[in-house]
This record gives C-alpha cells, structure tokens and sequence, in this order.
C-alpha cells in the first residue's frame, strides 16, 4: 500500500505543472511531436542523402556501398534529364498560371453580391475535396477515346473528329495539365478570396471618387494587396505542382505512350519502384529538392512577401 501510494504522489508531482518550470513543461509536450518528425521527415531525408551517394539497386540491394557522386553523374549525364527537367517546367507553369486566373477571377466574381453565392462557391470548392485518385480516374475514363464524354462532347457539339488524348504524347500530356487545373483552382480561389475579404472597402470608394475604372482599381488597389497573400501560395502552389507524382502517372497510366509524359518526380518513382535504382532515384529527388529550394529562397526574396501591404 505504501508503494502504491507513493508511486501515486510521485506520479502526481511529476505531471504538476506548478512545480516545474514553463519551459520544461513545453518541451514534455513537444516530445511526441519532434519523435513523429524525427520517424516520418528528418530520418527518412538523411537516409535519401546517404542512399544518393550509393549504388543500391536490386542488383546490390544487400550489399550496396558508398560510391561518392557517380549517382548524380548518371543523372545529369542522362538526356531524359532534361527533356523531363523542361517538361516539368512547362507542366508547372502551364498549372500555376490557369490555377491563379481562374482562382482570381472566381474570387472577384465571388467577392460581389450575388445570388446563390454559398452553393456557387460551395460547388466551386468540390475539385478541391474530392481525392485527388478519383479525380485522376474519372478524367482518365472522361478522356477515352471511343467513350469519353470530352470526345463525345466535341464530336457532337463542335462536329470535330475525336481526339487521341491517350494515345499520343502532346496530347496525353495535355489531358493531366487539363485534370490539374481543373483541380488546383479552387485552392487559388479561396486564398484569393480571403484576400479580397480583408481589403478596406474605404480604398475602393476613394479609387471611385477619383473616377478610377474598374481595370485601374484592380491593378492600384487589388492587386498590390493580394500580394502578400497570393505570394506563398503560389510558393505553395509550385511546389505542390511541380511534385505531383498522381496525376501525371494515374491520368497518363505510368507515363504512357512511351514514357512521353513523365515530369522529373513521375521519373524519379518509375526508377526507384519500375527499375529498382534506388541510389539513382534519390540522387535525382536530391536534385529536385535542391530546384525547389533555390527557386523558393529566390522566389520569396525576389518578391518580398513577407513585407507588410499597409
């Protein structure tokens, strides 16, 4: 009984947060927390480091070793590098600018007093919760071409001879940039629309008294103030594109025709789980990882996003 008890009080003194400091209390509850980090981000990074610079395969899957940098030799000394690297920079930017368009444009549209406003934006927003899966497996079936609703569609509406969307690599490539604009949209949207939310309405009614035309107000008065918040999500935005391993391989079935349609991340799983080149396949996601980083750094720099708008 004495035991118990004392284990009790020991228990007791243990969790309370009066006898010890602020800080040590913080950082018990911060321990859960780094272990889930440390298991799931920085563990698995430094073992794609250290893979990088190996000769893992399937061949050597027991006994690789280090080999220093022939890996990222391999890969900048491979053709299909860069005609995957300039694919992907169209995929990105080709994504990003209609993401943002359209994003905006609804934004404005919804901004104003409208009828049905909620289950328009409501509507707008479903791309948006649906699994990207689905998504990619339902405009993959839409873009059949004997019985795809978009062939149908063109031929009875346009009288236009149906489409290879599958079949040939331009149009296959076009069919996922077509799937990801319809779903990365409605992300912009509602960034943009909170944006709008938070501009003084006082700025519009000055811009008005000046007899400002609704272009020149969007582009003193709008635009200057969504910046800031338009910004990281395009940052955001980028990044997620530009590694959007499942529209490219669920839309296309792998890369298909021909591996004609892969952007650098698609490439990067075929290699590690099609060919079982493992050290290639993380020297070449270190090398996306780097992109990413320089580009974000520059990106933010360049555009000063984290300056204040007022």
């Amino acid at each position: 009984m004495k035991n118990d008890s004392a284990e009790k009080m020991s228990s007791r003194a243990f969790f309370d947060t009066e006898r010890i400091s602020p800080n040590t209390f913080a950082y018990i509850l911060m321990v859960p927390a780094a272990l889930v980090m440390f298991g799931v981000v920085i563990y698995p990074f430094f073992y794609n480091v250290l893979l990088s610079f190996s000769n893992m395969s399937l061949r050597h899957f027991k006994d690789w070793h280090i080999i220093g940098f022939r890996q990222y030799g391999e890969v900048f000394s491979e053709k299909i590098f860069y005609s995957v690297f300039f694919k992907t920079l169209v995929w990105t930017f080709v994504n990003i600018f209609f993401h943002v368009t359209i994003g905006v444009a609804l934004a404005i549209i919804l901004n104003r007093k409208l009828f049905g406003k909620g289950a328009i934006r409501t509507l707008l927003i479903l791309p948006w919760a649906i699994p990207q899966v689905i998504v990619a497996l339902t405009w993959r079936s839409m873009f059949n071409y004997e019985y795809g609703a978009i062939n149908l569609f063109i031929a009875q509406y346009f009288h236009m001879t149906p489409i290879q969307w599958l079949g040939k690599p331009l149009e296959a490539f076009s069919a996922c940039i077509i799937t990801n604009i319809w779903l990365g949209f409605p992300f912009m949207m509602t960034i943009a629309l909170g944006g709008l939310q938070s501009i003084p309405r006082e700025l519009y009614e000055a811009a008005d008294i000046d007899g400002a035309t609704g272009w020149q107000k969007f582009w003193t008065v709008t635009a200057p103030l969504l910046r800031p918040v338009m910004i990281p999500a395009i940052t955001l935005g980028i990044i997620w594109t530009f590694n959007n391993v499942n529209i490219i391989w669920l839309v296309s079935n792998g890369g298909e025709p021909s591996d004609q349609t892969h952007i650098l991340v698609s490439y990067v799983y075929k290699a590690a789980f099609n060919l079982y080149r493992y050290g290639y396949a993380a020297a070449l996601s270190m090398v996306i990882f780097a992109i990413l980083l320089i580009f974000s750094l520059f990106f933010l720099n360049r555009t000063r996003a984290s300056e204040a708008a007022y």
